[in-house]
C-alpha cells in the first residue's frame, strides 16, 4: 500500500462520526451496574454520563461538555460542602449503647410482644384465652408487666454429686507470688518447759523476757533464770517463810531484775553478779505488777495505790497515785515513755501522763475508762502506735479494747468469747497476740486492724496466764496453770521483709553506776 492511501484511511476512521465500539470501561461499569458489552446500547450510555457529568458537583474540565470523551476525568476541585465538618475529636451520638446479653433475654416473649397487634383491643374469648396460655408458658403472671431485657440471679448450684468433667482443666493452682506473700505458722509448740509451783492467780505478773535474751521466771518463793541462747537455768533468789514473788520486770538494758514480794516491798538484783542491790518499801500489801521507763520503777499494790520510784535517789519515793479502790494487776509505761496505763480490780483503766521533762507521771489520771465489766489485767501499748493501747478484761467482760490514748478515744471492741489473761504485740508483723483462761485456754493471734484471726493455737490444759516476747521478735512464750511454759516461733520474719522494718528500741539507761 502506497504512503498517500495509508493516510487517507486515517484520517477517515479519525473523522468518523458516530459511536464507538468497543468493550465498555471500567469506570463506565462502576456508574451503570446494568451496563452490557452490546453495541446497541453504548450510545444510550455515553448520553448518560454526559447528563450526569453536567449534574455533578464537581467542575468539568473544558471543552466541549457534551462530549462524554472529555468528561470522564472530572477535576480534583470539589465544591465547598454546606454541611459542616465535625470535629475529629467530637463523640458520635449514640457511641454508647447496650449490648444485651444472649443468656439473659427472653427471646420468646420478646418476640411475642413485638408481633402482637397493639390496635387490637379485641376482647374475644379466644384472645383472652391465647394471652392466658402465653403467660403461663412464657414467664407466668401478666406478660404485659415483663420485661424483655432483664438481670437475673446467680445460677443454681450443681445437684449433689455432680462431677464437672472440665474440673481439672478449670482448676487453677496458687501463683508463687501469693504463695511468697503467706508465712508458715506452727500449730505446735517449739519447745515446753516445765515450770513446777507457778502461782495460779489471775492478778499476778511472774514472767518477763528481757532484752538480753534472759527469761526470768517466778515460781513459788523462787526466781529462776533462763538462757534462751545456751539454754542454761539458773536460781536468782528464793523468798523465805510463807511468801512468794508476785511480779518481775527487767530494765530497759536488761542489766537488773525488779522483784516484787507478798510483804509488800521491791527489790532490785544485779541478774550478771546474782546480788541484791536494794530493798525498797512502802507498799502495805503485796505487789502485783511491776513497770520501767528509764530509772524511774512504778509499783502497783493489792490496795489500789500506785508508788513512782527513783533508784537513783536515797529517798526513792517521788510520786504516789491514788485512782484505784482494789488491787492493780495491770501495769504499762508506752514505748515512748508519755503514757502509764493502769488497769485494776476495780474494773477501771486509768491512763496517767508523764510530767513534762521527767520519767513519773501526774498525780492526776488523764483519761478513765470504765467500759470494762471485769478486772483490766492485759494490757498492751503498740510498738508503731505509741499512743495506742489495748487492754483485756476479765470473765465477765472478755472483751479487747484499743484505745487513742490522745484522745481518750475508745478505736475498736472485740468480744472474745474467753476471759482474757494477757496482751502482745507482734514487733514484726502488725498482728496482736492474745492468751485466754476460761472457756477455751487457747491462745488467739489477731491481724490489726480488722481483728481477723490469724490462727487459734491449743495446747495448754489450763488458762494462760502470762506472755513474754523474744527480744528479736521472732519467738514469743505462753505460761499456763498447767505449770508448763511453751515457746511459739510463729513471728519469724520473711525473706522478702524489708530490712528496714521498724524496730524496737530500748532506751539508755544509767542503772548500773547509779543504783545505790
Amino acid at each position: 500500500m502506497s504512503q498517500f492511501k495509508f493516510w487517507n484511511e486515517v484520517n477517515t476512521i479519525l473523522t468518523m462520526d458516530g459511536p464507538v465500539n468497543g468493550p465498555v470501561p471500567r469506570w463506565q461499569k462502576k456508574r451503570d451496574p446494568g451496563s452490557s458489552n452490546s453495541s446497541s446500547n453504548n450510545s444510550s450510555k455515553l448520553r448518560s454520563l454526559s447528563s450526569s457529568a453536567l449534574n455533578s458537583t464537581k467542575t468539568p474540565i473544558k471543552g466541549n461538555e457534551n462530549d462524554p470523551l472529555r468528561s470522564k476525568t472530572p477535576s480534583k476541585t470539589p465544591k465547598k460542602s454546606k454541611t459542616p465538618t465535625p470535629h475529629k475529636s467530637a463523640r458520635t451520638p449514640g457511641g454508647d449503647r447496650f449490648i444485651p446479653s444472649r443468656s439473659a433475654s427472653n427471646f420468646e416473649l420478646a418476640h411475642y410482644k413485638l408481633t402482637q397487634d397493639e390496635n387490637d383491643q379485641s376482647d374475644s374469648p379466644t384472645r383472652k384465652e391465647l394471652q392466658r396460655l402465653m403467660s403461663e408458658n412464657l414467664r407466668g403472671g401478666d406478660i404485659n408487666n415483663q420485661r424483655i431485657l432483664s438481670y437475673k440471679n446467680k445460677a443454681p448450684s450443681a445437684p449433689e454429686g455432680f462431677q464437672n468433667p472440665m474440673r481439672v482443666i478449670y482448676t487453677q493452682t496458687k501463683t508463687p507470688a501469693s504463695t511468697k506473700g503467706s508465712r508458715y505458722i506452727p500449730q505446735a509448740p517449739d519447745r515446753i518447759l516445765d515450770a513446777p509451783d507457778i502461782v495460779d492467780d489471775y492478778y499476778l505478773n511472774l514472767i518477763d523476757w528481757g532484752p538480753n535474751n534472759i527469761l526470768a521466771a517466778a515460781l513459788g518463793a523462787h526466781v529462776y533464770l533462763w538462757n534462751a541462747g545456751t539454754g542454761n537455768i539458773d536460781q536468782l533468789l528464793e523468798l523465805e517463810g510463807n511468801d512468794y514473788v508476785c511480779s518481775l520486770s527487767w530494765t530497759q538494758d536488761g542489766n537488773c531484775l525488779a522483784v516484787g514480794n507478798t510483804n509488800g516491798t521491791v527489790e532490785l538484783w544485779d541478774c550478771e553478779r546474782a546480788k541484791k542491790l536494794r530493798i525498797m518499801e512502802g507498799h502495805s500489801a503485796r505487789v502485783g505488777s511491776l513497770s520501767w521507763n528509764s530509772f524511774v520503777l512504778s509499783s502497783g499494790c493489792r490496795s489500789g495505790q500506785i508508788i513512782h520510784h527513783d533508784v537513783r535517789q536515797r529517798e526513792h519515793r517521788i510520786g504516789i497515785l491514788s485512782g484505784h479502790t482494789q488491787e492493780v494487776c495491770g501495769l504499762k509505761w508506752s514505748t515512748d515513755g508519755k503514757y502509764l496505763a493502769s488497769g485494776g480490780n476495780d474494773n477501771v483503766l486509768n491512763i496517767w501522763q508523764a510530767v513534762n521533762g521527767g520519767y513519773h507521771s501526774n498525780t492526776t489520771p488523764l483519761h478513765s475508762f470504765t467500759s470494762h465489766q471485769a478486772a483490766v489485767k492485759a494490757l498492751a501499748w503498740c510498738p508503731w502506735q505509741p499512743h495506742l493501747l489495748a487492754s483485756g478484761g476479765g470473765t465477765a467482760d472478755r472483751h479487747i479494747r484499743f484505745w487513742n490514748c490522745n484522745t481518750g478515744a475508745c478505736v475498736n471492741a472485740i468480744d472474745t468469747r474467753s476471759q482474757v489473761c494477757a496482751l502482745l504485740w507482734s514487733t514484726n508483723y502488725k498482728e496482736l497476740v492474745s492468751g485466754h483462761g476460761f472457756a477455751n485456754n487457747e491462745i488467739i493471734i489477731w491481724k490489726y486492724p480488722g481483728m481477723t484471726k490469724v490462727t487459734e493455737l491449743t495446747g495448754h490444759t489450763a488458762r494462760v496466764l502470762h506472755l513474754a516476747m523474744s527480744p528479736d521478735g521472732s519467738t514469743f512464750l505462753s505460761a499456763g496453770a498447767d505449770e508448763t511454759l511453751r515457746l511459739w516461733k510463729c513471728f519469724t520474719k520473711s525473706v522478702t521483709k524489708s530490712s528496714n522494718a521498724e524496730k524496737v528500741r530500748a532506751k539508755p539507761s544509767a542503772l548500773k553506776q547509779c543504783i545505790r
